[in-house]
């Protein structure tokens, strides 16, 4: 392994690890006991034990990390929405110095997003009480309203940095990368968990051995689909075969199963939790009632689930995947699909293919998203489990594993090219 790969892989487990001490810092004026208490209670598989997932159980603490990256999700989700109906946002997106602006608009809407969320929080504290009736606000509501904001916006403006430098600086995507610590962070409680439960007569055994199995399972479908993937053959002029005869030419286009990758599970959770943090927050017995149908588990949460991932999923392989550029490059290179004219029809062609593809892709990742947590959760789990979490896991995995074998790859290129062969 070389240097400048493994001083890489260094600076992502820093980073990484800089993520996980943030997760032990709370927030001032908070009584953590009372807290923890209430999570115990009540935070199993519902709202809390998604949204506790995705912050790497910093929410169970009230670290200053609680609302986690999810804000910048949310925001990156909207300018995206934005980009795609606005051409004016759209070309701003393609242009290097509009790029900038572009990143820029998402930062400030994290912050902005990062802030009425957190006072929604805050709100919701100073009506939370322990089992002795104690508050779990230990100073002025105003001062504790300020201190919870101010501390919240600055630990998502800290996780948004540290996910950028690992994407700059580090090995694989932050953001995702974020999402993936704080889930594995969560494993070893969540052992923990189904191992009192065995004890204690909760759990059966059973029951723990269908969970196993089914997580298994699940594990071995993400797998089989995102290594999947769909070749168009390519046939070239003997004149460009002539021209690259010492190189590799490539004889098919690989189009994966799944095209939008991850990004449509994670968008659909981040969606689905800005609201459910403003309701449960709220007094009114309607908005109360809203909080309560969208519970994770229920009947019309896995619904919304499934729309929203399958939405989001045709939504961003329409952005990633470009049937045009790839005809056009397919052009000037003198290749052809064989039976299939050049130029237009190419792109319309590969478009049909792609298009069937997402729509497998997309009910792939609905059902992932949503029926693991049903079967689960109808079993009495004591911890939060979903499809979304063992894929976002296996994804990551897979793509930092790439990544760390291109950067291997590359660097054996480059000594080649310095020695000479």
């Amino acid at each position: 392994m070389s240097s400048a790969l493994t001083q890489k892989i260094l600076i992502t487990f820093g980073f990484l690890f800089a993520y996980r001490v943030l997760a032990y810092v709370p927030v001032p004026g908070v009584d953590t006991a009372v807290i923890a208490s209430f999570f115990s209670d009540n935070g199993g598989a519902g709202m809390l034990g998604m949204a506790n997932m995705f912050s790497g159980n910093a929410i169970e603490r009230l670290s200053i990390i609680s609302l986690g990256i999810m804000p910048y999700i949310t925001a990156s989700i909207v300018m995206e929405l934005l980009a795609a109906t606005f051409p004016t946002i759209g070309q701003m997106k393609k242009e290097r110095d509009g790029m900038q602006k572009y990143m820029q608009i998402i930062r400030y809407a994290t912050i902005f997003i990062t802030i009425v969320q957190a006072m929604g929080v805050s709100m919701g504290l100073q009506g939370m009480t322990g089992p002795n009736g104690e508050s779990a606000v230990m100073i002025d509501p105003m001062m504790f309203t300020l201190i919870t904001t101010v501390s919240m916006v600055t630990g998502t403006m800290l996780l948004m940095w540290i996910g950028e430098r690992i994407t700059q600086s580090g090995i694989g995507n932050g953001i995702s990368l974020i999402i993936f610590a704080g889930i594995v962070s969560g494993i070893p409680s969540a052992i923990s968990n189904t191992v009192e439960g065995i004890n204690t007569g909760e759990l059966p055994f059973f029951a723990v051995l269908v969970m196993l199995a089914i997580i298994l399972i699940t594990i071995f479908i993400i797998i089989y689909v995102e290594l999947g993937e769909r070749r168009i053959p390519i046939s070239y002029s003997r004149k460009t075969i002539m021209q690259n005869q010492d190189k590799r030419v490539m004889n098919y286009i690989p189009i994966k199963v799944n095209l939008a990758g991850v990004i449509p599970p994670i968008f659909a959770s981040a969606v689905l939790m800005f609201p459910l943090t403003m309701l449960q927050s709220s007094t009114n017995e309607i908005a109360l009632g809203f909080a309560d149908a969208l519970t994770p588990g229920g009947v019309v949460f896995n619904l919304v689930t499934f729309i929203l991932v399958v939405f989001f999923a045709f939504f961003y392989a329409s952005i990633v995947f470009n049937a045009k550029d790839i005809a056009d490059n397919l052009k000037r290179q003198g290749g052809f699909i064989p039976g299939v004219r050049p130029g237009n029809h190419t792109k319309e062609f590969i478009n049909e293919v792609a298009s069937n593809l997402t729509g497998s892709g997309a009910f792939y990742l609905a059902a992932i998203s949503t029926v693991p947590f049903m079967m689960i959760s109808a079993m009495g789990a004591s911890f939060f489990f979903g499809g979304v979490a063992v894929l976002i896991v296996v994804q990551v995995a897979l793509d930092t594993m790439r990544k760390i074998e291109a950067q291997i790859y590359m660097n054996k290129y480059e000594t080649l090219g310095a020695v000479g062969l």
